[in-house]
């Protein structure tokens, strides 16, 4: 659990962006490339029908993953400001009720949807034929639904704690275990949809449990702090979440976005060409990932030296560093 010794307000903006952008797109990419192999895995072991069927849930994920994006940016950026002006305690309150906003927000959907799978397979759209095997990929796969968003809370404050590099080792980890598990369960043990999302959900526990594990136990600054369950604490909780939910708002409209697309590309293609076109249209959108991660690393490690000067009241590092991140955003979509 080594920390890296970064100090946001005084360390040169170019060298502060290069120890945060080089492990979280590393980390990123990584995750990019799990999805694309077990896309491969999928298609080899199972055939269309199962790359159609995991990509009628994966409209799922992309909004859960939205909202612990958005609760994971907002609530950066407020603790990154009050660590800024030396209020450490308001600072780990306020990751404190991140983690448990998402933990109850994931909870209560994941629970009606394990009820109920058949009618959340039609929801998302699944034809008759398609509809058993989404069911089987959702009964093993919705427990991963709250081990992503904690990883995504996780990774922004982990990075404001000032170990970027353990935020790419969340990222890691889950993508090694869910390769070699996705293996495992789909060609040695033949779980088909069962392994594939058993696997996924074991990766994403992993990465999130690594998260938590840090916040409780070796966070530099942000551990987590007791939480006071009286009316008016319980008032002010609301207050900051709402707050850390608005100025992370954009992250989850990204999001809510390219599941709105993907969700209307499989009614659209499954209209028009069936359940076989469904399956082209998932392993097109196995490789989105890698062009969106790109964008979302820059964000991510602009975000908290943005973040900590403005509270700083330090205007030029904030300029320089918003232009570090546009000049890397061209130069990266160009290549």
């Amino acid at each position: 659990m080594k920390r890296d010794a970064i100090d946001l307000g005084t360390v040169k903006v170019f060298t502060l962006f290069k120890k945060y952008f080089i492990p979280t797109l590393f980390g990123m990419l990584s995750m990019s490339a799990v999805t694309a192999i077990d896309g491969i895995f999928v298609g080899h072991g199972i055939g269309s029908d199962g790359i159609a069927a995991i990509n009628i849930c994966i409209p799922l994920l992309m909004l859960f993953t939205g909202v612990g994006l958005m609760v994971g940016a907002g609530s950066s950026v407020v603790a990154s400001i009050q660590l800024s002006c030396g209020k450490p305690k308001a600072a780990r309150i306020n990751v404190t009720q991140a983690i448990l906003f998402v933990t109850v927000v994931a909870l209560i959907p994941s629970v009606l949807m394990m009820a109920y799978p058949s009618a959340t397979a039609r929801l998302l759209g699944a034809s008759e034929h398609l509809a058993p095997m989404v069911k089987e990929y959702l009964l093993w796969f919705i427990p991963s639904l709250m081990f992503q968003m904690w990883c995504s809370v996780c990774l922004f404050i982990i990075r404001l704690d000032g170990a970027p590099r353990l935020a790419m080792m969340c990222n890691v980890a889950a993508a090694l275990i869910s390769v070699l598990l996705g293996w495992l369960f789909i060609f040695p043990f033949g779980w088909g949809l069962m392994g594939a999302a058993f696997a996924a959900t074991i990766g994403l526990f992993s990465g999130g449990l690594i998260g938590l594990v840090y916040l409780f136990r070796f966070a530099r600054k942000l551990r987590f702090y007791p939480i006071k369950w009286s009316v008016k604490s319980m008032r002010l909780s609301f207050r900051n979440l709402g707050y850390q939910c608005r100025i992370g708002s954009s992250a989850l409209l990204t999001e809510a976005t390219l599941a709105t697309l993907m969700f209307v590309g499989n009614q659209v293609f499954m209209k028009y060409l069936g359940d076989d076109g469904v399956g082209a249209f998932g392993i097109v959108c196995y490789y989105i990932p890698f062009v969106f991660m790109v964008g979302n690393a820059i964000a991510q490690s602009a975000q908290p030296i943005i973040s900590y000067n403005f509270g700083l009241g330090y205007r030029s590092r904030v300029v320089a560093t918003e232009r570090i991140a546009l000049l890397t955003s061209v130069v990266s979509g160009v290549l």
